[in-house]
């Protein structure tokens, strides 16, 4: 399901479940990119979009923290509330932040969200063991 039809949902009461692999190193997540099989010219566009992107996304101790809470066993709101709680004002708008993240996360294909994404759900994300250095995003 796409964004527009959660338009009118609540987003601070959906529990996201983390779908893509990671690693954890120190304490920080680096989360891998998945690559989508897919044929015709819109899997050429998608591999090509893919290739220019980066396959490797470092989160901030905030991101991090957030992901590893994105079990399927807490709210979007709660979440924010605990990163409220272990963060303090490094963390506000932890609302606002919270919610824009696992909206990107999800358009990425990175987490979903049980009941609306049943395909993407399929997939079951897993920690890693760390490899290379990543390339370095934050939330």
């Amino acid at each position: 399901m796409s964004e527009a039809d959660l338009k009118n949902v609540n987003l601070m009461e959906l529990t996201p479940v983390r779908v893509a692999d990671w690693i954890e190193d120190g304490g920080r997540i680096t989360l891998l990119r998945p690559r989508y099989p897919a044929s015709g010219l819109k899997g050429l566009l998608k591999r090509i979009s893919w290739s220019m992107s980066a396959s490797r996304i470092r989160l901030d101790a905030i991101g991090s923290a957030a992901w590893l809470r994105m079990d399927g066993s807490a709210t979007v709101g709660r979440i924010a509330g605990e990163l409220r709680e272990e963060f303090g004002d490094e963390a506000e708008p932890s609302e606002e932040r919270v919610g824009t993240f696992v909206r990107q996360l999800r358009k990425e294909g990175l987490l979903g969200y049980p009941g609306w994404d049943h395909s993407l759900l399929l997939r079951q994300g897993r920690r890693v063991e760390p490899t290379d250095s990543p390339s370095n995003a934050s939330m």
